[in-house]
């Protein structure tokens, strides 16, 4: 079965974090987001805006596409 675009997405963002060297609370201090947030993105439980994808890749240093691949 085909995963979810979220959990997809969810998975990116941690994977290109982790990567990167970074924790949570990087990306939700950079984003002025609630750690609880950023969690439920790398978990698949939230579906972020176009807008928000946008300023979690900028936060992470990647296009926005390299999320959603």
């Amino acid at each position: 079965m085909k995963k979810g675009i979220s959990r997809k997405l969810g998975e990116n963002i941690k994977r290109i974090r982790m990567e990167k060297g970074m924790t949570q609370g990087d990306i939700f201090r950079a984003l002025k987001l609630d750690r609880g947030y950023v969690s439920s993105l790398e978990s698949g439980k939230r579906n972020p805006t176009l807008a928000m994808i946008e300023k979690i890749a900028g936060a992470l240093g990647v296009a926005s596409d390299e999320l959603l691949k």
